[in-house]
């Protein structure tokens, strides 16, 4: 199953981005970010949705012990602080830019409901996008939870496969062309470099993957390999 954001090449920030539309367009701005600098933070108030125009954002949250927790990545095209389209009025989460060429598209709630109101169809599409985004995050943590370090793994590696592979020439064989660092792959499954790079030398001896920078190769369904 494809994500959502990448269905049918939607590209949110194309889509929705004030700017492209005539009505809106006057004394919209982006807001530029660097690297470690804060969207919004826990408990902020939740009066707007933000659309990636370049550049990395991660979501998580901070535990009672004051651990952080990944909850994913975005990049271009995407979209965050969605829950307030639902009336979420704090923030539950944080986000952070993780790139020092972020550059953000914020929209007002009323104006989101109003671009969504004049297209039905996408306002489909967008509420289907954050059903299938809150699946999937709790999957993710459940598989934090309750899973070892390899099964997280190669979890990951196939939902990476559904949102950027491509088949190869090469029976058997997918391409993913993805944008994370190791590091931030590590923070995602929830655990230390060391160990990430570890677990990826293991499976690449057992001849079960080949990667290299920000691309992985996978040469058979990876959940026969647990």
């Amino acid at each position: 199953m494809s994500a959502i954001w990448f269905f049918e090449d939607v590209n949110l920030f194309n889509m929705l981005c004030p700017h492209k539309f005539k009505a809106y367009k006057k004394g919209h701005d982006f807001n530029q970010y660097n690297k470690e600098d804060y969207i919004y933070f826990e408990e902020d108030h939740a009066n707007k949705v933000y659309l990636i125009e370049k550049g990395k954002v991660k979501i998580g949250y901070y535990t009672e012990e004051g651990d952080e927790i990944t909850k994913t990545i975005l990049t271009k095209g995407e979209i965050f602080g969605e829950k307030a389209i639902l009336g979420e009025e704090k923030r539950d989460e944080f986000a952070q830019s993780i790139d020092n060429t972020t550059s953000i598209c914020p929209v007002d709630v009323d104006t989101m409901h109003d671009l969504m109101r004049d297209n039905k169809p996408f306002s489909f599409k967008i509420y289907k996008l954050i059903g299938f985004r809150i699946k999937r995050l709790e999957r993710r943590l459940e598989l934090i939870m309750f899973k070892d370090a390899r099964t997280r793994l190669i979890e990951f590696i196939e939902d990476l496969s559904e949102d950027y592979g491509t088949e190869s020439n090469d029976s058997g064989k997918v391409i993913i062309e993805h944008p994370f660092t190791q590091k931030e792959i590590a923070c995602l499954i929830g655990v230390s470099r060391p160990t990430l790079n570890i677990l990826m030398n293991q499976l690449k001896e057992e001849d079960k993957i080949d990667f290299k920078r920000k691309q992985i190769i996978f040469k058979k369904k990876l959940s026969n390999v647990r």
